[in-house]
């Protein structure tokens, strides 16, 4: 089964932070709910899994992450990511995500993002409208941890402007100095609180009463 995503999320954060977040796969597994590299191979192929928690019980699915372009210009990367569990299930994704500034604003950006997501085994049986709103509720959480991933990132520093240019757009004669004074290091952030636990109970509930509105012919409130 084959599921198409396009995904549009707002960030309050410059587009060089977010950038710095996204470029790094270790900072993008990082966001991931249930993610986690295992393996660095080279610079463009690691080892990841995810995993599923639903009480007792734990899901887990390892994989293989290639970066297949990464466009430092355009802030775009390509990646294509292929994973299976023991139970016979598997999945594979190929995703463009890209940050785009906001016009008029250098402070905000969106992290913009198209998937093409092939499933096999048990959890094709949920049906191409059920996996896309797992998607949903799974790049809900990533996203919110990408914000405070990138908010929490050192902001761009001011660069000082000599002290003769300052007085040349003035009209003033240049002052006897030479040299700007030093602009202190910003404070580094704390680091941020991120939610890694896949929210796997809501997941489950949401996919009981789609099911149960299916036999009622309508959708869930």
């Amino acid at each position: 089964m084959e599921v198409k995503l396009d995904k549009r999320y707002p960030l309050e954060v410059d587009a060089d932070r977010a950038w710095q977040v996204l470029r790094s796969v270790n900072s993008v597994a990082g966001c991931m709910p249930g993610a986690a590299i295992t393996e660095q191979i080279d610079d463009t192929h690691y080892k990841g899994t995810v995993k599923v928690k639903v009480g007792p019980t734990t899901a887990a699915f390892a994989g293989d992450i290639e970066v297949r372009a990464l466009d430092e210009g355009a802030k775009r990367v390509v990646l294509f990511g292929k994973g299976a569990d023991r139970g016979g299930s598997s999945a594979s994704m190929e995703l463009t995500a890209t940050v785009e500034p906001v016009a008029g604003d250098p402070s905000k950006c969106d992290l913009v993002g198209q998937a093409d997501v092939i499933v096999n085994g048990k959890f094709a049986q949920f049906g191409g409208r059920m996996m896309v709103q797992v998607s949903d509720m799974i790049l809900a959480q990533f996203a919110d941890n990408f914000r405070a991933t990138a908010a929490a990132l050192p902001a761009p520093a001011a660069v000082a402007a000599p002290a003769t240019e300052v007085a040349a757009s003035a009209g003033a004669e240049p002052a006897a100095v030479t040299e700007a004074a030093p602009v202190a290091a910003p404070a580094p952030a704390a680091p941020p609180k991120l939610n890694k636990d896949l929210n796997a109970f809501a997941i489950v509930w949401m996919l009981i009463k789609n099911w149960f509105a299916s036999l009622f012919g309508r959708r869930p409130a």
